[in-house]
């Protein structure tokens, strides 16, 4: 073998680790630290390892392959329950919002929630502030933020989120137009459409009782 083209594969091999791990590291902060945004993740993560090769920082599926290796390596004991009793509180909330046809996104959904996760739940309508009249009306103390979403590669736009907590669990709620039923917003993960379940998926993942097969068809079929 050339000189040359060894030390190009040594170089390949490097970067393949390196990126493994800034990959892990962002798991165990996201895990541990209740990191939810990606980028920050591999971007302190790589810091805290002193890796400055760009090319070193993950994809988000890389991190969130690496946030499922963590999960069932430290948290096997303690992550199926927490994510159990947040897919239970998702339940109640889309009933008790039904009439906004809310979907389930996020980690809730996933399969990587943990304590630091809330549940994120799209709603519907093309009157935001009826989803905040409800909610005060039933003595639900809000927060209110924004949030851009990319609707195309190209194309972000900003939408109403409510924040608030039931039962200790962390509740966070995007408004979107009801148009967007058909068109959902990009992941950030993997930048196809969002995964999004009704509440009749929720309630059928629930009672698949954590079927792996089962999971992965109610998955594909959540992209409506």
């Amino acid at each position: 073998m050339a000189r040359g083209e060894h030390h190009r594969i040594h170089a390949q091999d490097r970067l393949q680790r390196n990126r493994r791990r800034v990959a892990q590291e962002a798991a165990r902060l996201m895990s541990e630290h209740g990191i939810r945004d990606f980028h920050h993740a591999k971007v302190k993560a790589a810091e805290r390892l002193g890796i400055l090769d760009a090319q070193a920082l993950p994809r988000n599926n890389e991190i969130e392959e690496a946030l499922r290796e963590h999960q069932r390596i430290f948290h096997a004991d303690s992550q199926p329950q927490l994510l159990q009793e947040r897919r239970e509180a998702a339940v109640e909330a889309m009933r008790f919002l039904e009439r906004f046809e809310p979907r389930l996104v996020g980690a809730v959904l996933d399969g990587t929630a943990d304590a630091h996760s809330a549940v994120c739940l799209h709603l519907f309508s093309d009157t935001p502030e009826s989803v905040v009249l409800f909610l005060h009306e039933r003595g639900v103390p809000l927060t209110q933020q924004t949030r851009r979403l990319r609707t195309t590669r190209d194309e972000q736009e900003e939408y109403p989120v409510l924040l608030f907590a039931a039962d200790g669990v962390p509740f966070d709620i995007t408004v979107l137009p009801r148009d967007a039923l058909r068109q959902p917003p990009l992941d950030r993960i993997d930048e196809k459409p969002m995964r999004r379940a009704s509440l009749a998926m929720v309630e059928e993942l629930l009672a698949s009782g954590e079927d792996e097969d089962e999971f992965e068809r109610m998955l594909s079929s959540a992209l409506r």
